[in-house]
């Protein structure tokens, strides 16, 4: 397991073993030990799968403390463009964003820390989408931002398309007007 750190602290992109051959193939997509020795100490309680097709876009999207999740995250099947704004009050990076492809193929996760934005859209006809949280889903404190925000300035990777998006999305605050209750502990 290759593990890369990106710009924003906190926020990893793992590349797993796979193990193929002319059968298909095989990879562990989680080990505690192993990603706890990574750095990964979050405790996964449930886990979420969503299929969609091209030009769908599905956040940006979190929950408030004491609910926020820290997520890991991947594509079983297609192509998304995935993305994680830092919401860390105090962070270097708090309002900046990451964003790569992940895929089927290449079996990539991103570890996304708690006090995160997230989401993606999708590039292949359709997409199978997983992911672990450490936490559960909470309506309350369920909150979203704009992915269209001009302060963010996100490129979803979907050429002149229009976004597929849930009305919810379309309406969600921009943010500078989103509410957020997240530090950035060092």
């Amino acid at each position: 397991m290759k593990i890369t750190e990106t710009h924003i602290p906190g926020l990893l992109v793992i590349e797993p073993h796979v193990h193929a051959d002319s059968r298909g193939y095989f990879f562990e997509s989680w080990h505690e030990e192993r990603y706890r020795k990574a750095g990964i100490e979050s405790v996964f309680i449930q886990d979420n799968e969503s299929k969609s097709v091209r030009g769908v876009v599905r956040g940006l999207h979190y929950q408030l403390a004491p609910w926020a999740q820290a997520k890991l995250v991947r594509v079983i099947e297609g192509s998304v463009f995935d993305v994680a704004v830092d919401l860390r009050k105090g962070s270097p990076t708090f309002g900046q964003w990451f964003g790569l492809e992940l895929n089927g193929e290449s079996k990539k996760q991103l570890f996304i820390p708690r006090g995160f934005a997230h989401g993606f859209s999708v590039l292949s006809e359709t997409a199978v989408f997983s992911y672990k949280c450490d936490n559960y889903y909470n309506r309350e404190s369920e909150r979203s931002i704009n992915l269209n925000d001009p302060g963010l300035g996100i490129d979803w990777k979907l050429g002149n398309s229009a976004p597929l998006v849930s009305e919810k999305d379309r309406n969600a605050p921009l943010f500078d007007e989103a509410e957020m209750n997240f530090k950035f502990n060092s």
